[in-house]
């Protein structure tokens, strides 16, 4: 079977993006699951620190292998935003396929400091897990907001050269425009965040030429213009993020089933209606990742 770092090798030289999608929950999951698997494509799924302390750290990668030796299929587990050396070490103990170390909102000194010493620390564990550090800033939350967080700040090719030379990380998530969460003015869909595709380019372009390959990711997708996904993987983004889109889907859902069986108390006849939202969405989502009509 294919290892992450088969796919994403895969995923970076035909010019398309692997789906991250985050979860908290087995409707959630599901659904992902389905999505990717109808579509025959490699699915990564993502739990952030606070999702791994709600389902179990152990417990989320043992499900996941479970699903990746039972279907015999490329699905993955991404230790999303890691912000302390503990808890990468954590996850990386338990078995995951990727661990992000998160240290963004630090100055960038301090963030390759500690950037180079989880990843020595991870390698120490496991050389084959993938590991991706983050330069810029884009906020901190997958929520619904009235505005934009502030201090968000764009990445550099400059820095990016330097960030992925003195870490030795896998993979880089720079700031091109993305931003974690949604404004309300996204979900009512009269705005987009606007991704800058020339600078996804040249920060490719810049750490190619110094390491010679580059895997890059996009945080934050929720929210974000259809066309520009497609566009983000041709310039050079590998795996894609899309969290907050599946949270608000999940809570629609979850609010349908209960007015559609409002005397109903079975979780798994209630979920539904949230399975099916955030089907549609990572099935939508994986066809603009790979150009697919």
């Amino acid at each position: 079977m294919k290892t992450l770092r088969d796919v994403l090798h895969d995923a970076d030289s035909r010019h398309v993006a692997v789906g991250h999608f985050n979860i908290s929950e087995f409707a959630a999951l599901n659904a992902a699951f389905a999505a990717a698997r109808s579509l025959d494509l490699p699915l990564l799924i993502g739990v952030s620190e606070g999702e791994r302390a709600f389902i179990g750290v152990r417990t989320a990668a043992a499900i996941i292998k479970s699903m990746r030796e039972e279907y015999d299929y490329p699905i993955f587990l991404n230790a999303d935003h890691t912000h302390s050396l503990e808890k990468a070490v954590e996850a990386a103990k338990a078995g995951f396929d990727e661990i992000i170390f998160d240290n963004s909102s630090l100055p960038l000194e301090e963030n390759i400091k500690n950037t180079k010493e989880a990843v020595a620390a991870i390698r120490a564990i496991d050389p084959h897990i993938v590991i991706e550090g983050e330069i810029g800033y884009i906020g901190m939350n997958s929520e619904v907001m009235d505005a934009a967080p502030t201090g968000i700040a764009l990445s550099t090719p400059e820095d990016a050269v330097r960030f992925c030379t003195e870490t030795g990380v896998d993979v880089l998530a720079p700031a091109v425009g993305n931003m974690h969460g949604l404004l309300k003015t996204m979900v009512a869909g009269t705005a987009h965040k606007e991704i800058d595709i020339a600078r996804i380019g040249a920060i490719k372009e810049a750490i190619v030429a110094q390491t010679g390959t580059a895997w890059m990711t996009l945080h934050g997708g929720s929210g974000t213009e259809d066309k520009l996904f497609t566009e983000a993987a041709r310039a050079g983004m590998t795996i894609i993020h899309v969290s907050s889109e599946l949270r608000l889907a999940w809570r629609r859902g979850v609010e349908q089933g209960l007015k559609d069986k409002p005397d109903e108390i079975a979780p798994y006849k209630i979920l539904p209606p949230a399975v099916e939202g955030i089907q549609k969405i990572v099935t939508d989502r994986l066809r603009l990742f790979n150009g697919l009509q």
